[in-house]
């Protein structure tokens, strides 16, 4: 079975329209680039994201030129891909042309459409359900990655205006499991995973050799990255991660992770000792 065959689809919670795979990718730093070379090889990580079944694909206009890039990289591809991106101002005028943009970009759709930690909320909520209402804009979201937002974020996802959320997870990074992913379950809200394998582009603490993942080999974990994802994709409420990478190859290895079987909680468990 090839990978792309093999990635579990799941529904982003009850209301957004979207099944998406459990693995999908992110764009922040690795595709945030200028130059026709730098640029023919996000290209290729794009185009390699789609082959392995990885086809949810965020960005955001804080991630420089991720957006620009990603709409050229998947080209005629566009209609394989699930895009998720992000308005990200507190002025009226920017957002309109980052919206304008996007959907430029995107070939005049956006999938999942987030205020991007919670920038202006309310006028942006407004702005994005007039592009869902006319069909531009598939389900919209909030996201945020500090803990200390998180009271507001549960606020936004009280209003039965979104459909999905962005959080931080990972064996270091537990905060939204206090409040937010009971909160998401409860209201049937996606849930988006950024930071799977860490935050600042690195991994969570390595185990301190590869012996250290032999209990795991049952559930097709060949390497701690996979590891990490499984982790956070045996939370039932966690319906997709977002890794980001600038190699083609961690993309096949990344959407390995996102095929069953599940952690049960004792492997769950060893992960969370093994990452420190």
């Amino acid at each position: 079975m090839s990978t792309a065959a093999a990635i579990e689809q799941r529904p982003l919670g009850r209301t957004s329209g979207l099944t998406v795979p459990a693995v999908g990718m992110g764009t922040w730093r690795t595709l945030d680039v200028r130059g026709a070379e730098a640029e023919r090889r996000a290209h290729e990580i794009v185009g390699e994201a789609l082959d392995a079944g990885a086809r949810f694909v965020d960005s955001s206009p804080m991630y420089g030129e991720a957006e620009r890039v990603l709409g050229e990289g998947l080209g005629e591809r566009r209609a394989e891909a699930i895009v998720a991106t992000k308005v990200w101002t507190s002025d009226d005028d920017e957002a309109e042309a980052q919206v304008r943009r996007a959907l430029r970009w995107y070939g005049g759709r956006v999938d999942l459409y987030q205020v991007h930690n919670l920038v202006s909320w309310p006028q942006r909520l407004t702005r994005l359900e007039r592009e869902r209402d006319r069909g531009a804009v598939v389900a919209i979201g909030a996201t945020h990655y500090s803990p200390s937002a998180f009271g507001e974020l549960a606020r936004v996802m009280r209003t039965g205006r979104i459909s999905a959320i962005q959080i931080p997870y990972n064996p270091h990074e537990r905060d939204v499991e206090r409040e937010i992913l009971p909160l998401a379950e409860e209201l049937g809200l996606g849930v988006v995973v950024m930071r799977p394998v860490g935050g600042g582009g690195g991994l969570v603490t390595r185990p301190p050799d590869e012996r250290a993942l032999e209990p795991l080999r049952e559930y097709g974990v060949e390497t701690w990255g996979q590891a990490l994802l499984k982790w956070v994709l045996s939370d039932p409420r966690c319906h997709v991660a977002i890794p980001a990478t600038s190699r083609p190859e961690r993309v096949r290895e990344n959407a390995v992770a996102g095929a069953p079987p599940w952690f049960d909680d004792d492997a769950r468990a060893l992960v969370a000792r093994l990452a420190g």
